[in-house]
């Protein structure tokens, strides 16, 4: 957390109103507090110690609504507290709440009406300070994290957890809904230049360091939060050590899959140092039922997984349009290229890497070979040209019906084997 810079914006706040603030996040846990106020009263003194607001005071706070409050709530005094009268200011960024700012009245006999009259001055300093609560305080929170754990265990098949959540509000009867597994691009992800028998994409699994899974899981957590917050179709968002997961409400065009993409993607390089680049999203079919959560969710990694290695699919890859690596996912083993014969020979003969793309992409082109030549840059005589290498390579024609339906599945699963670990 950015600890000294959001207490000296507190400290601002408070020179700025002449108040005692303290700012407490959304587990009832002290952030911050103003220093140069003399002002205090027991329940003050008591939070400052404990670095925690009591239940009886957080009681007497929570049944003046703050806890559905967006705008600044006055909390009267209670004397068997020891408690003067506040101002409770919730923090909200594009209507996600954050933590809360308490002012304290400076006696038992003032209104409440002069601090409510001076916030509008100071919006500016409140926005920013949400912002920052934001950026680091709300995905460590406590109750964001056992949300999360919940969410999760939902995907993972946990029956228990998916009658839960079907009862959070956020979600209840507001299907029909998608799974979207979200990652940050794979420095090697493939395209069709880089064609089968390529570099391998980077294992999102990789590193097994403790610290190194959890910083990640912090990073795809909050970049999950940031992502979707102020979406309305986004329900739900979760972060493991290697990928996003949010759950989104079915809506035409998609187009809050694109958004929540791009804003993951710019998150992931804020946060993590790398250029911006386009980042994945894999996206289940649509359901109604959640019990049906944790099929929508291996769909979406399959889908995210796929476009890893085909950048053919694009950066928001549909389950139902991956094609033939719905099949490659769903393998009872592993189907490994060089179980081919006609594709072994074809990769050890080709050394310079002129043949396996320029065949596979015109197997995904439907053999046309303008198409492929304009591609490539090349003219259409070298095309027949190199179909002529393969056939006196392989001995067999390359776009024959079995042999072509071979080589093509070979190449898929070559580009399959090296899918990112999620």
């Amino acid at each position: 957390m950015k600890t000294a810079q959001i207490e000296e914006l507190v400290e601002a706040l408070a020179a700025g109103l002449d108040r005692a603030l303290s700012l407490e996040d959304l587990d009832g846990g002290l952030v911050a507090y103003s220093r140069d106020q003399p002002l205090a009263d027991s329940v003050r003194v008591n939070f400052l110690l404990s670095k925690r607001v009591p239940a009886d005071v957080s009681a007497w706070q929570l049944r003046h609504g703050i806890a559905a409050a967006v705008r600044p709530v006055v909390v009267p005094a209670n004397v068997e507290l020891g408690m003067l009268g506040r101002v409770c200011v919730p923090l909200l960024v594009r209507g996600f709440r954050v933590g809360y700012l308490w002012a304290l009245q400076g006696s038992r006999d003032e209104s409440p009406a002069e601090i409510l009259g001076e916030l509008p001055a100071v919006r500016a300093q409140l926005d920013r300070l949400a912002e920052m609560l934001l950026d680091t305080n709300t995905a460590e929170s406590e109750h964001r994290r056992q949300r999360e754990t919940l969410f999760l265990a939902a995907c993972a098949a946990d029956p228990v957890a998916v009658e839960e959540i079907a009862d959070w509000p956020q979600i209840h009867a507001t299907g029909p809904w998608h799974v979207a597994t979200l990652i940050d691009r794979p420095a090697g992800v493939l395209s069709h230049g880089a064609g089968a028998g390529g570099v391998a994409t980077n294992d999102c699994a990789n590193d097994a360091s403790g610290s190194a899974q959890e910083s990640g899981a912090l990073l795809q957590r909050i970049a999950a939060l940031q992502a979707t917050v102020g979406i309305d179709a986004a329900r739900f968002s979760a972060g493991t050590e290697t990928h996003a997961v949010v759950l989104l409400r079915d809506s035409p065009g998609k187009l809050a899959h694109a958004e929540v993409l791009a804003r993951y993607g710019a998150e992931i390089a804020r946060r993590g140092g790398t250029p911006a680049r386009p980042d994945l999203m894999g996206v289940s079919e649509a359901f109604h039922d959640l019990r049906l959560l944790p099929e929508a969710y291996a769909q979406s990694r399959k889908a995210v997984q796929a476009a890893a290695v085909d950048g053919r699919l694009g950066t928001v890859a549909d389950y139902r349009r991956i094609g033939v690596y719905q099949f490659l996912a769903a393998a009872s083993r592993n189907l490994a290229p060089v179980e081919s014969v006609y594709f072994t020979e074809l990769r050890d003969f080709d050394g310079n890497r002129e043949l396996l793309p320029m065949l596979e992409l015109l197997y995904d082109t439907d053999g046309a070979v303008q198409d492929v030549a304009a591609a490539l840059h090349l003219h259409r005589s070298s095309i027949y040209n190199r179909l002529a290498k393969i056939r006196s390579l392989i001995g067999a024609d390359p776009l024959g019906g079995q042999v072509r339906l071979e080589l093509h599945l070979a190449m898929k699963a070559d580009r399959w084997s090296r899918r990112p670990r999620i």
